[in-house]
């Protein structure tokens, strides 16, 4: 998938800029066919929003809009498989100020977009413009996915989370047995070593997963406690330390290690369930004042109830 967000506009936690936060842009750089085409296949009678493949068809870009829970809408730059005759009557009328307002393009979407998939990749719909400024939008569906995919409200975390792309808002994000935690914006997403990694010019976050496979019940802070053995001494200052409801246990501490040439803050953090599972993040941030960007990525971090009450005692 080649797709790239909107530029960001003010993050409560780092100060970053961000985008309206009632709409995300994301935009797919092809489509998906022409990913495992020549470049020189590629043709373009002008505008860079029409595309014809050769042997592979005709392509118009279009915005696709998606409501989301939370009062927000996800707008797709997407392509637009049409026939012949669209395309040409396309690439005649666009950038025509009389003509383009009146263009309808009907045809089937060419990019499986997640997190949908094959479910609506070929689904039929029909564009129009709306502002002439842009790209028709897609504001008809033909079939039950494409009807579908218009017409109801997803859930925001769950359709956001599956762009690795930077994006201009902050999303939960799913780590797998029942972790979550706060993506923030600007950062993309990088699967390492079985885990995801998000990243940013100035700034990461990685994870750890560990169970305390123990008997004899243990306590959250105990296991803790082993865990922190032969770590570096931190200033009581530079640690903070939170008890949770069901008797699991916070802890995170910061330095500013020196044996980079240059100066890069860190910061790790645990989470302690009450039943031995565990997660560290670390994170790194260029500037003193990201900190409370760090600490608010690690007080993010949970585990669900009911995926506690599924572990192994």
């Amino acid at each position: 998938m080649s797709t790239s967000p909107a530029a960001p506009v003010s993050c409560s936690c780092c100060g970053e800029p961000l985008a309206d936060e009632r709409r995300v842009d994301v935009r797919f750089g092809l489509p998906d066919v022409a990913l495992g085409l020549p470049e020189e296949a590629r043709r373009s009678p002008g505008p860079d929003a029409l595309l014809a493949l050769e042997g592979a068809g005709f392509f118009v870009r279009c915005l696709l809009p998606v409501r989301l829970s939370g009062d927000t809408e996800l707008v797709l730059g997407v392509w637009l498989e049409v026939d012949e005759e669209t395309f040409r009557r396309a690439a005649a009328v666009w950038g025509d100020e009389a003509a383009y307002p009146e263009l309808v393009v009907r045809g089937w979407l060419a990019n499986k977009v997640k997190p949908w998939g094959a479910e609506v990749l070929g689904a039929e719909m029909t564009g129009r413009v709306s502002d002439p400024g842009e790209s028709p939008y897609l504001v008809e569906g033909h079939g039950p996915a494409a009807v579908r995919l218009l017409g109801e409200v997803w859930d925001r975390d769950r359709v956001l989370g599956r762009f690795p792309v930077p994006l201009p808002v902050a999303v939960r994000a799913d780590l797998g047995d029942g972790w979550s935690v706060e993506r923030s914006a600007g950062l993309s997403v990088r699967y390492v070593d079985g885990v995801d990694r998000f990243t940013g010019p100035d700034r990461s976050v990685d994870f750890t997963f560990f169970q305390d496979d123990r008997g004899g019940g243990r306590s959250a802070e105990d296991f803790l406690a082993v865990l922190l053995d032969g770590t570096p001494g931190v200033p009581a200052a530079r640690q903070h330390t939170e008890l949770l409801p069901d008797g699991g246990v916070r802890h995170a501490f910061r330095g500013t290690p020196g044996d980079t040439g240059r100066t890069r803050h860190e910061l790790t953090g645990y989470v302690v369930e009450a039943d031995g599972s565990t997660a560290r993040l670390f994170c790194t941030y260029e500037q003193p004042e990201q900190h409370a960007w760090a600490l608010h990525v690690w007080r993010s971090l949970r585990r669900e109830a009911a995926a506690r009450e599924l572990s192994p005692r």
